[in-house]
């Protein structure tokens, strides 16, 4: 396996934005091109619709000045079902609109939460390192929710009110150019308050966008944390601490109403009072005999008609900002590098090799986390090491001296910084076949396990038939208990498999790994969950599965080494003793302090 320099993602990050908004939203055209034929549409018709707008004025103006003046109570009556038909066609044409919008935004926000969620999937776990799992949560929800309302909002009505806008000041000034003027003098304040508004509301929605992603994983760990913050009864602890974030949250959150509100005010007053200006220098002129009532009735309704694309001009900006934030933390994760497909378990065009014990080899291998100050040790240094195919071999260690990380490693989800771990001499991400996602099977000391039934927690995907399960399920001691089960394999186990004791939860994990049938398998302490009767059960049982296998298995204790053909001992990490349990009792101090604390060495003979 080559080394790899790993990138360290920049969680939650707090500086301003260096992109432009523009320059952030572009980068969601792959998402939009599959949809633009109806997104445009939609646009058109919006534009369509605001443009019916305007017309209803002119009939009005229309109206006042031709049949009312003229006394003529049919032509009264012709324009008011004009006024009908228009508004009519007006509601029509929004309503389709809406009709052709809604698939595409909706299909857009199912693609990039698919997107998000299979891009996590393949991130390397030095990637997951430096990212809060609230943080990867609101980016794959509340931020791809807030893209979808930014495609439907500014990017489709900013395009729509410009539109309104010229033609509205084409018609005003048409109609009467000294009201034009007087209505459309807030445009040009407006615009240059626009340009000061953009880059203080985008920090501002940027840090509200963080807070509110640290205020989601302040609650994700409070609820799968519940039963330790009850056994400490650390609630009340728990809750002042998320109500000075929530707190933090709050005043982001205000500080963006606050630029809004004044951005909202001004977009609100200056058009208000430039149609008040201009309905007061238009009643003169009627007074004076230069302008017709309907003319001004024309002009103050085209005004009126314009008067919300101005005004939410503002508000639809700051949706900009909105979403260009929510895209930024978006692309953050999506820009780590990802694992090849082959490493998730894709098909490839090799042939899968047959299921006998590959033979694992770490050869020089050093591993560095990232953001490890350049003055410490690595987490590992020089390790080599060779487990022969169907060999097991128990690595044991003082805590912190590696032996999770090599076991990470060993299982593809870890990348050395140097040296090699191959299988069968080639690099773990190049083995044939699937790569080590069939190749390799990991159970972990703390089991993770879903939110599903029994058997999906089992299979995980693997296609295993039922028989196949079952032996799983025997080979590790969890037939008993899982047959009692109200539904048996199909019965669920809550979150974090919440229904199941830990012991229950560890060999369903381990069922998870025998059923997989792999060539090699890591296990970080299979046993320590399990009670003594249950462990020797399960302990002869292992000893027969991991026969078939090359086996990895980090030890803490001598009935886990018991398991082992040969036990490498990690100091520092590095590799200070290998041998046989028995060797290095007899050759290793170290060894032998380290697997005392139940007994003397001739006592630990004897158990073995």
């Amino acid at each position: 396996m080559p080394c790899h320099e790993h990138p360290v993602p920049p969680p939650a990050s707090r500086s301003p934005r260096a992109a432009s908004t523009a320059r952030s939203l572009r980068r969601l055209r792959p998402y939009v091109r599959p949809h633009r034929l109806r997104l445009r549409a939609a646009t058109a018709l919006a534009a369509l619709a605001a443009l019916l707008a305007l017309v209803i004025p002119q009939v009005l103006g229309w109206i006042v000045d031709g049949p009312v003046a003229r006394r003529e109570p049919s032509g009264v009556v012709a324009g008011g079902l004009v006024l009908l038909l228009v508004g009519a066609a007006e509601a029509a044409v929004f309503g389709v609109r809406r009709w052709l919008a809604a698939g595409p935004l909706a299909a857009v926000e199912a693609r990039m939460r698919a997107d998000f969620h299979r891009h996590v999937q393949r991130l390397p776990i030095a990637a997951h390192d430096g990212w809060s799992s609230g943080q990867l949560l609101s980016r794959g929800t509340a931020d791809t929710q807030a893209v979808r309302m930014v495609v439907a909002g500014p990017l489709t009505f900013l395009p729509v009110h410009v539109a309104t806008l010229v033609v509205g000041a084409a018609v005003l000034c048409a109609r009467q150019w000294v009201l034009a003027v007087i209505l459309l003098s807030p445009v040009p304040v407006l615009i240059l308050l626009s340009y000061r508004f953009e880059s203080t509301y985008a920090r501002a929605a940027r840090r509200a966008r963080d807070l509110s992603g640290d205020l989601t994983t302040a609650v994700l760990e409070s609820v799968t944390g519940v039963r330790v913050l009850k056994g400490f009864r650390a609630g009340e602890h728990r809750i002042a601490l998320f109500r000075e974030q929530a707190g933090r949250a709050r005043e982001a959150e205000l500080r963006k109403a606050r630029l809004l509100g004044g951005a909202a005010a001004l977009a609100t007053v200056l058009p208000g009072l430039a149609m008040a200006g201009a309905l007061l220098a238009g009643a003169v002129r009627v007074a004076h005999g230069e302008l017709s009532t309907g003319t001004l009735l024309a002009s103050m309704g085209t005004a009126g008609a314009l008067r919300p694309a101005v005004e939410q001009t503002g508000a639809l900006l700051a949706a900009c900002h909105d979403g260009a934030a929510a895209v930024d933390r978006y692309f953050e994760v999506l820009d780590q590098p990802a694992r090849a497909e082959s490493d998730f378990g894709q098909d490839t065009d090799a042939a899968a090799p047959p299921r006998r014990p590959a033979e694992l080899a770490f050869t020089g291998v050093g591993y560095r986390h990232p953001g490890t100050p350049a003055g410490d040790p690595p987490a590992l240094r020089d390790v080599s090491l060779r487990v022969a195919p169907g060999e097991t071999l128990a690595v044991v260690g003082a805590t912190g001296s590696g032996k999770t990380t090599l076991a990470l490693l060993a299982a593809g989800l870890y990348e050395p910084t140097s040296g090699r771990v191959t299988l069968d001499g080639a690099d773990l991400p190049a083995v044939p076949g699937a790569g080590p996602a069939s190749a390799v099977a990991v159970a972990f000391a703390e089991p993770v396990l879903f939110s599903g039934t029994v058997l999906d927690n089992v299979l995980m995907g693997a296609d295993a038939a039922p028989d196949e399960v079952d032996r799983a399920l025997r080979a590790t001691r969890a037939d008993a208990f899982v047959a009692r089960l109200p539904e048996g394999v199909m019965t669920r186990v809550g979150v974090n498999g919440t229904a199941l004791s830990g012991g229950q939860r560890q060999r369903v994990a381990l069922a998870r790994v025998m059923v997989r049938r792999p060539r090699v398998a890591v296990l970080d302490d299979p046993l320590s969950a399990l009670d003594r009767e249950t462990e020797a059960r399960v302990h002869d049982a292992l000893r027969e599965v991991l026969a078939t296998t090359t086996a990895l298995v980090i030890a803490h204790r001598p009935e886990t080494v018991a398991l082992a053909d040969r036990v490498a001992m990690l100091d520092g990490g590095r590799v200070v003793a290998v041998g046989t349990h028995d060797e290095l009792l007899r050759t290793s101090p170290e060894y032998s302090a380290l697997m005392t604390p139940v007994g003397t060495p001739d006592d630990l003979r004897e158990a073995f």
